[in-house]
């Protein structure tokens, strides 16, 4: 099931553990002036942490300016803005402060912020024209205050193009960030029900990197160390967003999930929930990936059982104990479990306004527009069965 030839490549910077905003001081950053890209929200301004970010870098002397109008799911035309922004004020780096959203839109519009045209030229899948970015991009400081999506130490960005519904995975050796700075005090202002989805968002990049069948022996080790670590810590997370111990191990699973995207893949499960999301923005991208996962691993399971069997041993199950027959399913089970116990088993697609008469368009999006994640999968989807499993999706 793994590669034994494979390359590795990870050339990102990483300071890791609480307190490690407060190293950026001590840090040779990549420029004099720089974008810094946050939210359309309030909590990088209420909770101080854009002061705290905007000090240091005056007390390096270095300049910035500042971006403020990501979405949770950003969107090309914010990232067409912030490049015009960051060429018209000759910023030389650029900064992404805040979670996934923010981290990836900074990693888009500094690849734009170093060629002409549109966005969508270079994006690879759907209507993107797949153009070679061959000016790379600005340098990337990555400040994640969330643990999710990985994107700190992986190179892929999500952006979707509002005018055509389309969510699509971008990346290449110039969108992994210089430096990343992962510092579990900035994530303990996170809600529990936002703890929860971004939490289920590094859990799949990792189950789905380790049923990749570009997995190697690297993505593997992270993706098992990932899983137990998130199966252990999320739901005391959850229930105390002050615990240190445990935010600092669900963001050490994240980072980890992150190297799982740089030497793996996520699978077809990402490309659904892109869809999904695609169409309708208001839902967050891990609650989306929840109401897929039982049916896209119950599916799964028996395709590669012994990967689930692995899976069901890292989320601590005694799986010599069950039938044969049951041991893959085990891990189905123990995953449902923790999305209960985090409070989110029970997440429906119809309360975010999708109706079950629109999967056949929504399959239909998946594949057209990420279909390179369905030559990675286990097992060759077809049209037919990528609707089934939506359909078993749906409440």
């Amino acid at each position: 099931m793994e590669n034994l030839v494979f390359n590795y490549f990870m050339p990102t910077k990483i300071l890791f553990g609480p307190g490690s905003l407060n190293r950026l001081k001590d840090e040779n950053l990549p420029g004099k002036k720089a974008l810094i890209v946050i939210s359309a929200g309030t909590s990088m301004k209420k909770y101080g942490y854009l002061d705290r970010l905007t000090a240091i870098l005056k007390e390096k002397g270095i300049e910035y300016i500042v971006f403020d109008k990501i979405l949770p799911n950003p969107i090309k035309k914010h990232v067409m803005e912030g490049a015009k922004l960051a060429k018209e004020e000759s910023c030389d780096f650029v900064i992404g402060l805040g979670g996934g959203s923010s981290i990836d839109s900074a990693k888009s519009i500094a690849l734009m912020a170093k060629h002409d045209g549109d966005y969508w030229d270079y994006i690879v899948g759907g209507t993107g024209k797949g153009k070679m970015p061959t000016n790379g991009a600005l340098p990337i400081v990555a400040i994640t205050t969330t643990a999710g999506t990985g994107t700190e130490a992986d190179p892929w960005t999500v952006i979707t193009n509002e005018e055509t519904n389309e969510k699509i995975g971008y990346g290449n050796q110039y969108t992994f960030p210089t430096l990343s700075i992962v510092d579990p005090e900035l994530m303990l202002s996170v809600p529990p029900h936002l703890t929860a989805y971004q939490g289920f968002d590094a859990f799949f990049h990792a189950v789905e990197g380790f049923i990749a069948k570009i997995a190697t022996p690297v993505s593997s080790m992270f993706a098992l160390k990932s899983v137990e670590l998130i199966a252990k810590y999320l739901p005391l997370c959850v229930k105390d967003g002050t615990n240190i111990e445990a935010r600092t191990y669900v963001a050490l699973a994240n980072t980890l999930a992150g190297f799982v995207e740089s030497t793996s893949s996520c699978t077809s499960e990402h490309s659904m929930e892109h869809a999904l999301s695609a169409f309708y923005p208001d839902l967050p991208h891990g609650a989306g990936l929840i109401m897929l996962s039982e049916a896209y691993h119950t599916f799964f399971a028996s395709k590669v059982p012994q990967r689930y069997i692995q899976l069901a041993r890292a989320m601590g199950v005694d799986v010599d104990q069950l039938p044969e027959d049951e041991r893959p399913f085990a891990f189905v089970k123990a995953m449902k479990k923790l999305q209960e116990e985090c409070g989110v088993g029970n997440l429906k697609m119809s309360d975010y306004g999708i109706k079950e008469d629109e999967i056949e368009k929504l399959a239909d999006n998946a594949i057209k527009t990420m279909g390179g994640l369905f030559e990675v999968d286990p097992y060759k989807l077809s049209f037919e069965e990528t609707v089934q499993i939506m359909r078993n999706a749906y409440k």
